[in-house]
Parts: C-alpha cells; structure tokens; sequence
C-alpha cells in the first residue's frame, strides 16, 4: 500500500517531520470503542492511544465538562489561584491515598517532575552529597522521550544521537529484585519502576517483586516511585497497577488517561515529606493544571469509579486473554498481561507490523511494540461482542498468514 495515495496523508508526510511511522488510514471520527476513516470505514480501537483514551472515544460526560468548562475560564497560569484546580488535586490524592499532587501536562513533564523531586529529597532530606544523587531504573523501560528520560532507556533507537545524557543513572534488569538491592548505595535517591512495562513488550514481572522492591527502598531509605502513566487509573482491574501487590509507594505518576481522551493531563502525586523540597520558583509549567485540564481530570476520575470502568477490565481483560489463548497457530508465541492491557507475542520470524497491516484491512486498530508484540488495549468500555469481533478477524489473519498470503 502506497502512503502517497491519500492527499491527506501525503500534506502530513512532505510538512510533518517523520519521527512516527503510523499505518496508512485517516482517522476522522471517534465514539466509544470506534473509529472511523475519511472513506467512512469504521474500525475497533485496539490502541486506545495508549491508554489515553481508557473511557471511550468522546465520552459525552467528559465533552460535556470540557464544554462547559470552555465558555467560563480555560488559561492564566499558575500565577494566581482557579477554582477548579483544588478540587482536582484533593479528589486524585483522596483516590490515590497519597498528599500532595502537582500538575504537569504530559507523562514525561510529570516523569521529570518526579525525578527532580526525588533527587532535591535526596539533598535536602536523605542527606546525599551535592550533585552526586543516583537515580535507578529497569531495563526495557519507557518513561518518555525527553534528554534525561532516554538516558535511563536500553533502547538503541531511543538514545542514538541524542547524548550526552545526564551523570548517576544506573540500569538494573526487570523482574529481579535482588538486582535492585546490589544497585543501591548511600547515594540512590530513587528507584523509578513501571509495574507491568508497556512499551517495553508487556512485560508482567514476577508476583511479589514490587513488594520485595518496596521493602528494599524502606529498608535503605530510598523513594520508590511507580510509573503509572499507561497501567493507572483502571487499565489492569485495579485503580494503580501496584496495588495488585498490596503496596503504596513513596510516589506515583500518572497520565494518559487521566485527561480522558481529550486533553493532556498528568499529576506527580507523594508524601508532603517529598513535595515540600518545592519552593515557588522551584519548578512549574504554564499550562499544568489549568482549568479546562482540572475539570477534565476530575471528570475522568469520576467517571472512572461511577462506571465501574476498574471491574470492567478486570472481568473483560480475562475473557479477552482466555479467548487469545485458545487461538491455535503457530504464529503465536505467548499470550500475558493483566487486565486489558494485553500483549501477543509472535515468534520471530513473523513481523507484527505486517499482522497490524491485516488486521487493519479487517476492521481492527492498533500497533506493534519491540517489533514481535501486538498490543491490545482497547478502550475500558469494550463488550465481549466487539472482543470477540477483534479475535475473529486476528484468527483470520493468522490463517492467511501461514498460509503465505
């Protein structure tokens, strides 16, 4: 398939710079769990941008707010005080069980925010020599696109040409905590973790590493911080994937689907202990917490609980891998996830991308990661009919496949 014959495809390839390589369909419309193209065809969003749009393509409730909230007040900084912001911020830390949020825009924005968080503690709190803080995070991970974030990746294309990256950073692997103990030293300020890594594969460590990492920071006064921009707010059954293990961390990011599909919005939420190293002039953003993102976080958040929306993946994330897993084909080499968000190994030999392109033709959105894994993440509203839908045409790819067409 030329990308070229669209017109509209071809303006955003020759003034677009090409650091995305999307598959070849113009989306024009969003409801619910579909989409639909320029030429009317409508699809299954096995995407949900990356967990960004958890309760459905235009939710009317989250419309609505953003509606409202456009007529009255949208952008003055953080300069001076709105009345829509607190709110915000209390009904997030009440779910959360945490005391203090600060807002920020994007995953990576509330990444950083957290890092620099962590290594002030270290100076200010812990005690650690100027300049010498050391931040700790896991193979395979994704935390963002930013300098200091690609300096903790072990992804190749992520860190080509963009060093120098920042001093005191170590690397550990995933899934072992012992690993975690040998790396701390009197220095380590944190260690940054996503509790099932999404860009990494869908990778689901072992049951009770979180646990045993939660220990080991107490236990050598490090701050443990979970990353839960795509696995929060209800993508894994639970409202925080972490508490899958019975844990509360020193801190927690969250993004992605906390502006409901409509806006980007993120929160770095900790103890006062942590969030007291920030003074006015300390750290901030333009745009963070602004109106129009606070009414829709609180939304989005409501929404969440009023429609049970954490049960929904946990029940629909079963049926969905039990309906993978009786899929018989040689294609397949393992099925693993937790709630619904679910990755589909193949082996090797057969690319992702080109069953993403099949799947495309047959009515099903979404995208490879690590180049052998289909992700499926669908929106948190999904049905078991439209799951069973997204399986039927997989089946029917994978058919076409080993047959060679």
């Amino acid at each position: 398939m030329t990308l070229m014959l669209n017109p509209i495809i071809e303006r955003e390839c020759l003034y677009g710079a090409k650091n995305y390589d999307p598959l070849p369909v113009v989306l024009v419309r969003g409801e619910g769990v579909n989409v639909w193209d320029d030429a009317g065809n409508c699809y299954i969003d096995m995407m949900s941008a990356y967990s960004a749009v958890s309760h459905g393509h235009c939710h009317p409730k989250l419309v609505r707010v953003l509606q409202e909230q456009a007529t009255k007040l949208n952008i003055v900084s953080r300069a001076f005080y709105t009345d829509q912001l607190g709110l915000f911020l209390k009904r997030a830390c009440e779910l959360t069980g945490f005391e203090k949020a600060l807002p920020m825009n994007t995953g990576a924005e509330a990444v950083e925010t957290a890092l620099k968080a962590a290594r002030k503690w270290a100076y200010t709190v812990k005690g650690v020599v100027n300049n010498q803080a050391e931040i700790i995070a896991c193979n395979g991970n994704f935390h963002g696109r930013t300098i200091t974030i690609v300096g903790l990746s072990t992804e190749p294309q992520y860190r080509a040409g963009f060093g120098p990256f920042p001093a005191g950073i170590k690397v550990i692997p995933y899934g072992d905590a012992a690993e975690l103990e040998k790396a701390i030293t009197p220095n380590t300020a944190v260690f940054l973790v996503e509790p099932i890594q999404g860009e990494g594969g869908i990778i689901v460590p072992p049951t009770g590493y979180l646990k045993a990492c939660a220990e080991i920071c107490k236990k050598h006064n490090v701050l443990m911080i979970c990353d839960e921009i795509q696995t929060g707010l209800g993508r894994t059954g639970k409202l925080l994937a972490y508490q899958h293990e019975g844990i509360q961390p020193d801190g927690v990011v969250l993004g992605k689907a906390l502006g409901g599909g409509l806006l980007p919005v993120s929160l770095f939420l900790s103890r006062k202990e942590v969030m007291r190293v920030f003074t006015p002039g300390d750290h901030g953003s333009t745009f963070g917490g602004n109106p129009l993102a606070a009414v829709v976080g609180s939304a989005a958040l409501e929404v969440l609980i009023d429609d049970k929306l954490m049960d929904r993946a946990e029940k629909l994330g079963s049926y969905f891998q039990k309906q993978l897993k009786q899929i018989h084909s040689k294609l397949i080499k393992e099925v693993r996830g937790k709630g619904l968000l679910i990755g589909l190994e193949m082996h090797e030999q057969y690319a992702a991308h080109d069953i993403c392109l099949k799947l495309l033709k047959r009515g099903v959105l979404t995208k490879e990661t690590h180049r052998t894994v289909i992700r499926f993440a669908p929106p948190l509203i999904i049905t078991e009919e439209q799951i069973d839908l997204a399986v039927n045409a997989l089946k029917q790819v994978l058919v076409e496949t080993e047959q060679g067409q």
